[in-house]
């Protein structure tokens, strides 16, 4: 069979066969580079049905894949579409991603902290989509925020403020956007070898030279278990020695909401809180650990010296003064950020200690309050959230406030929903470590 070209690939005809394809993955036996790359290329150009596609990430979800079918099906998406030089960058430039997370607004903190430390930190990234929330819907709820960035003025903003965060562009992996919204709807999310690709293809493009990763593991992460999450750190470590990157994953516990906010402008206010030195301390504690990492790797130094100089760079306010001009150089107006939905108190029903919550349920309420999307076409109420006033390890008496709910919308059932999301008991469970792990 002659192969033929489109958008300048090479596309082989008869000699692969989607459904062989299939089948070969269906009885779970290993697929070659050539084939993930007649996949990909053909799914992308509509020669590959969403129900052939289905199927597909549905046998991968089932049989897996292995390391090497892993590295290849990152690749493959990774040179789908465009990829973004930083070569003008000067020094290291350091990029962070979360794999999400409720209430995860850590990126608003490290981003200026650790360009305070003077490390260069280049960052795209997404809207969200369900209930953990993006970093650009939390930038975008600063009124006037600008998150569509031309490459060459992000370039110039890292090289001139040592900071910029910006919407990724379309044309960056448009394989992996394609794949991952049928996965949404497909029930094929939790695979770890298709989350690894995902992720490290978006990142691999966005042109940085080290990356940190904060791996969430609990009831409101993607990774439920340690076994699972280390496996994908794992993972995601060789993909990046593949890509001459370096990668530290940081396991984090996400069984319980990070900080005490949930919604885009709840939570840049509790971002803002922490840099002033007022935040909540697990949030304050992470965004200490990302950022010491982070600048170990842009600076080459050792983890006690990074972990002095960012503990520094908060307390005297460099990273606050850096966030104020990170918004200001984006055209954001902190002036004008206003909390317009209405307020809803949600009292306990008893007394005792608080040892469990529901972090996913409490993020999908959130996402009912209008601070998500079921979908990309979905509109974002900005002010909706959650406020949580009381947390694990907490005593709560009956008819206290456990938490206020922040939206427009009429909605029945909703304290009871939350009030649901608590386990509260007469005696106190050891709490939990915020840190697993650090995997490098």
């Amino acid at each position: 069979m002659i192969p033929f070209f489109l958008n300048d690939r090479i596309i082989i005809g008869d000699n692969m066969n989607i459904i062989d394809i299939i089948d070969k993955k269906r009885i779970g036996n290993n697929l070659s580079k050539e084939e993930i790359q007649f996949v990909v290329d053909n799914y992308l150009n509509d020669f590959i049905s969403d129900c052939q596609m289905s199927a597909l990430l549905m046998a991968i979800c089932i049989n897996g894949m292995n390391e090497e079918e892993t590295i290849n099906l990152t690749n493959c998406m990774l040179n789908s579409g465009d990829t973004i030089d930083l070569s003008k960058i000067n020094e290291i430039k350091i990029d962070k991603h979360s794999t999400g997370g409720i209430g995860d607004k850590t990126t608003l903190i490290i981003a200026p902290l650790v360009a305070a430390c003077g490390v260069k930190v280049a960052k795209m990234s997404g809207r969200g989509l369900g209930y953990t929330g993006g970093t650009i819907d939390k930038l975008e709820s600063i009124p006037n925020f600008n998150v569509n960035i031309e490459n060459n003025d992000f370039i110039k903003q890292v090289n001139d403020l040592g900071v910029c965060i910006c919407y990724a562009k379309k044309t960056l992996v448009p394989a992996d956007k394609k794949i991952y919204a049928l996965r949404d709807v497909t029930g094929t999310v939790n695979s770890i070898p298709l989350i690894a690709s995902s992720i490290m293809s978006k990142k691999l493009a966005s042109g940085c030279d080290k990356i940190v990763i904060d791996l969430k593991v609990g009831n409101g992460a993607f990774m439920k278990n340690l076994d699972d999450a280390r496996i994908l750190a794992n993972l995601m470590i060789k993909i990046g020695e593949n890509n001459n990157k370096e990668v530290i994953c940081v396991l984090s516990n996400m069984n319980q909401p990070l900080g005490n906010t949930i919604g885009n402008s709840l939570e840049v206010k509790e971002a803002i809180e922490t840099l002033l030195g007022k935040g909540p301390k697990d949030l304050t504690e992470l965004s200490i650990i990302l950022a010491t990492h982070m600048v170990a790797l842009g600076k080459n130094i050792d983890i006690e010296s990074a972990n002095k100089l960012v503990k520094e760079k908060l307390n005297d306010m460099s990273a606050y003064k850096k966030f104020l001009e990170f918004v200001k150089i984006q055209n954001g107006d902190l002036n004008k950020c206003k909390i317009t939905a209405k307020g809803i108190q949600v009292l306990s029903c008893k007394e005792g200690y608080i040892n469990k919550i529901d972090s996913e349920t409490l993020g999908e309420i959130s996402m009912r309050l209008g601070a998500g999307r079921n979908n990309i076409y979905d509109s974002i109420d900005y002010s909706a959230g959650i406020i949580m006033n009381k947390k694990i390890g907490d005593y709560v008496k009956k008819n206290e406030l456990l938490a206020t709910l922040y939206t427009n919308k009429d909605i029945d059932n909703i304290i009871l929903d939350v009030i649901n999301c608590y386990e509260i008991d007469n005696e106190s469970k050891e709490l939990e470590p915020l840190i697993y792990e650090v995997i490098k």
